[in-house]
């Protein structure tokens, strides 16, 4: 029985060849699994504390995430350009590639000595820095891409966690060094990530009713990119402070999670399960927003959800609420997810949609991503260098205090700006038609 999507996200010739449900599953899921891989190239080694080692000075933890950091903030700036230009056809040789280069620098990270290693990781960082926006790029512009973004938006909230989970596993279960541990796990990851990336240029190109439903997509050059920014510039740089707080925030809690809780007391499998429930509600409140077609609606309502998990954090880190060790960490998955996971996935397709914008979500999304990274790279070097002695975990809640505040005020003042901007060009466009009426009435006159 084929299950009638229709209502919700249309129906098109080239969809039309298979059931609704079925082409949602085979788009949407290819995409979550191909940024899953990506972070099993990635992410690994987070579940590695390498206690007592030290590189150049500092803690050697510390350095592995600082170096890999800095090859994803490179990989993000050069995708501002990159990511804006990139054709349709370049894609695959992109995702293989990349894969191909991860994967050699995770083996370099095992077979080079102490400290020196650390230097691989930047490579492998490098590698992987554009791979959101390269897949996103297959999703954006149909009418489907709510739930399509959604899908895969959600692997960013259950990749994390399972990506520790088997790095832990192989430590614990197979005994396998904290240095081959990410290179083991990643030449799993290599061959499925190509195969999916073959699998994504199958996908059908966006129709008509697509584009009439979300507006064409375009590469943008410099110039384009510069003029966009200007039109829409207090919004953006609002939105762009509060993903810088948000990522930082999230890839601290990410890479240091072992240092901030006691990981001992718990499952290796806690990250897993507690991510995948996480996944499991952020899909649902996600999909629910597809049905609406009032993009101005979902723009705010995301920026309330994101407010409200942002509240959520400051005062789990302000210590007025004390919860076990599992439910505060579901709490920072969900909470954290739920702000960051809407301006990687659904926020800037609607937006672009909602003010007729010509451009690409991957030019937002890559844009965001460097200026939030760049963030996290900067405020390691200061936890290390200028607050050593700070404990991980004060340290890590005096921070979510902060950026509760921030980004709540940031996000409130995002949503009065949108809606005086969808005022006025509402009547700008009445005016627009007010004077075409009048031109039809003065020539209809003359004629008469």
């Amino acid at each position: 029985m084929k299950l009638n999507l229709n209502k919700l996200v249309g129906s098109s010739d080239a969809e039309r060849s298979m059931p609704d449900w079925l082409f949602i599953l085979w788009v949407g899921g290819t995409a979550l699994l191909s940024y899953s891989l990506v972070y099993a190239l990635r992410k690994p080694f987070t579940a590695a504390e390498f206690e007592g080692l030290k590189a150049f000075g500092m803690d050697y933890k510390v350095v592995v995430s600082i170096i890999q950091l800095v090859g994803y903030v490179c990989a993000k700036l050069l995708g501002i350009k990159f990511i804006s230009e990139l054709r349709p056809q370049d894609r695959l040789k992109f995702i293989v590639g990349s894969a191909a280069l991860s994967e050699v620098s995770l083996v370099a990270f095992g077979l080079l000595p102490l400290p020196y290693n650390v230097i691989a990781l930047f490579f492998n960082g490098l590698s992987l820095g554009c791979m959101w926006g390269v897949i996103f790029s297959f999703l954006e512009g149909r009418r489907t891409t709510d739930i399509l973004a959604s899908i895969m938006g959600v692997s960013m909230a259950l990749s994390s966690g399972v990506a520790k989970s088997m790095g832990l596993y192989a430590l614990n279960t197979f005994n396998v060094s904290e240095f081959w541990m990410p290179a083991l796990i990643g030449a799993l990851a290599f061959p499925l990530l190509s195969l999916m990336g073959w699998m994504m240029t199958r996908f059908p190109k966006p129709t008509q009713a697509d584009i009439a439903s979300r507006s064409e997509r375009y590469t943008l050059n410099g110039q384009q990119r510069w003029n966009l920014f200007r039109q829409y510039a207090p919004l953006l740089l609002l939105l762009f402070g509060a993903n810088l707080l948000l990522t930082v925030q999230r890839d601290i809690k990410e890479d240091f999670i072992v240092c901030i809780i006691d990981v001992s007391t718990i499952s290796s499998w806690l990250f897993a399960k507690v991510d995948a429930i996480a996944t499991l509600i952020l899909l649902g409140l996600f999909a629910l927003l597809a049905f609406s077609n009032n993009h101005l609606k979902v723009l705010c309502t995301l920026l309330g959800l994101s407010s409200l998990g942002v509240a959520v954090l400051a005062l789990l880190g302000s210590g007025q609420w004390h919860v076990s060790t599992g439910l505060w960490l579901f709490l920072q998955t969900l909470c954290i997810d739920i702000a960051y996971l809407s301006f990687q996935t659904i926020f800037f397709e609607r937006f672009i949609a909602c003010f007729k914008i010509k451009g690409n979500v991957g030019f937002f999304i890559i844009t965001i991503d460097f200026i939030g990274y760049a963030g996290t790279l900067f405020l390691l070097l200061y936890k290390e260098l200028g607050a050593a002695h700070v404990d991980w975990s004060v340290f890590y809640n005096q921070i979510s205090v902060v950026i509760g505040i921030f980004c709540i005020v940031a996000f409130i003042t995002s949503a009065i700006y949108m809606l005086q901007a969808k005022r006025v060009a509402g009547n700008e466009e009445g005016g627009k038609r007010s004077n075409l009426n009048a031109d039809m009435s003065i020539r209809n006159f003359s004629l008469g």
